[in-house]
Order: C-alpha cells, then sequence, then structure tokens
C-alpha cells in the first residue's frame, strides 16, 4: 500500500474486484442473462429491491469479506460499506428506506467472533445514508451452522424458523426496511430475515450485501 492510500485494503485490490455489471434487473439486482429473471422467483412478493456490490467468491472480494468475518478485520466494513452505500436503488426504495436492519448472529457465534459483520456494514451505511440502525429488531433463535455446501432447498431448510422479530418498534408498521449483509447465496437468510420483519407489520423490504454469489449459468 502506498503513502497515498489509506485503509485495511489497497487501492489495487479494490481496483481488481469483479463488480456486478450494470445491466442487472432493477428488482433482484442480478445480472441479465436472458428475458426471464429466475433470480427474481428466489425473492418473497413483499422483498422490492436487492443490490450487491461484487462478485463472491473470486479474490480479492473473498480475502475481503473473510477478513472482516473471520480475521478481526473490523475497519474493512467502512471501506466495503461505502461500495454498498454507492449502489444504486430503484427511486422509490432510496425516497422511502427508513431504516437498516443487520442480520443477527445467533448468541452463540456473536460470543465466539465478539461482533457481527453485518452490523458493522449497517452501521458505516448509516453514515452516509443518513437513517438509521435497528440492531434490536431481529434475533437468531437457533444456530444454524455454516451454509457453504449446501444446495438452496438445503439452505431453505437450514434457516426456517431460524430468525424472528425481537424488539417491538412501532416505527416498524408501514416501514420500508433494507436489510444489510455480507454476502447473498440464494436469499435464504435474508428471506427469513425479511418475513419476520414483514410480520411485525413492515410494508416492504429491500435487501444490501457486498458480495453475491453466482447462479448456475452465470457467465459474466
Amino acid at each position: 500500500m502506498s503513502r497515498a492510500e489509506s485503509g485495511l485494503v489497497c487501492g489495487v485490490c479494490w481496483s481488481r474486484i469483479a463488480a456486478l455489471p450494470r445491466l442487472i434487473c432493477e428488482r433482484c439486482g442480478h445480472p441479465r442473462s436472458g428475458v426471464s429473471c429466475r433470480w427474481c422467483e428466489l425473492l418473497p412478493a413483499f422483498v422490492r429491491s436487492v443490490r450487491s456490490v461484487c462478485w463472491v467468491p473470486g479474490e480479492p472480494a473473498g480475502e475481503i469479506v473473510h477478513a472482516l468475518k473471520y480475521g478481526g478485520w473490523h475497519s474493512v466494513a467502512d471501506e466495503m460499506a461505502l461500495r454498498m452505500s454507492r449502489l444504486s436503488f430503484p427511486a422509490d426504495v432510496a425516497a422511502e428506506r427508513a431504516a437498516l436492519v443487520p442480520v443477527p448472529l445467533s448468541r452463540s457465534r456473536l460470543k465466539e467472533r465478539g461482533y457481527n459483520q453485518s452490523a458493522l456494514l449497517a452501521e458505516a451505511i448509516s453514515r452516509a445514508w443518513r437513517i438509521p440502525v435497528w440492531d434490536d429488531c431481529l434475533e437468531r433463535t437457533r444456530s444454524t451452522g455454516t451454509q457453504t455446501e449446501l444446495s438452496p432447498e438445503e439452505r431453505r431448510a437450514n434457516v426456517a424458523g431460524s430468525v424472528r422479530f425481537h424488539t417491538r418498534r412501532a416505527e416498524v408498521d408501514g416501514a420500508h426496511l433494507v436489510v444489510v449483509d455480507d454476502v447473498v447465496t440464494t436469499a435464504a437468510t435474508l428471506n427469513e430475515c425479511a418475513r419476520a420483519l414483514y410480520d411485525a407489520g413492515a410494508r416492504i423490504i429491500s435487501y444490501v450485501t457486498f458480495g453475491r454469489a453466482r447462479s448456475a449459468g452465470d457467465r459474466i
């Protein structure tokens, strides 16, 4: 890293991340690979929009995510969140978003790691978007273990019923909330969070992540 650069990740590495192309589905944010959008089929009807910065896995983006989650690189969340905050959402999302809700960790995982990487990202995004973080809305009812080697169906079964609405907030009623996570693969965990928020009274939910896993057939 040169003296002119700041942050944990150098400018060269940031320039090498595999950013998603500009031509994406307005709703799900996935690059268009045909006339129909199969990624949208993963989302509940009350999810308005999804945006991600880059493909993960793939280096150096995968190393950056790993450093945040497992290496204790708290400060890299600010650099990741800066890029997440610059993503272009539909105009109604930008106008309506009321608060950021980080994906919660189980108590055992939080104790083991010492911090929630999604909460760190949400706090940094909140400073750019000037909206609050509601990190007391959701809680994990159980530890779900890693999803890395699971199929889409197994991922959904693994997280089913694992998130619940925790603290009652009057502001949730009718609100458009944005759920924050580091990486989205099949959106199983994000969808569980969205269902809990929707059942608690939120009107609509959007997602923002740093990384996005490629779907079968992606060639971009």
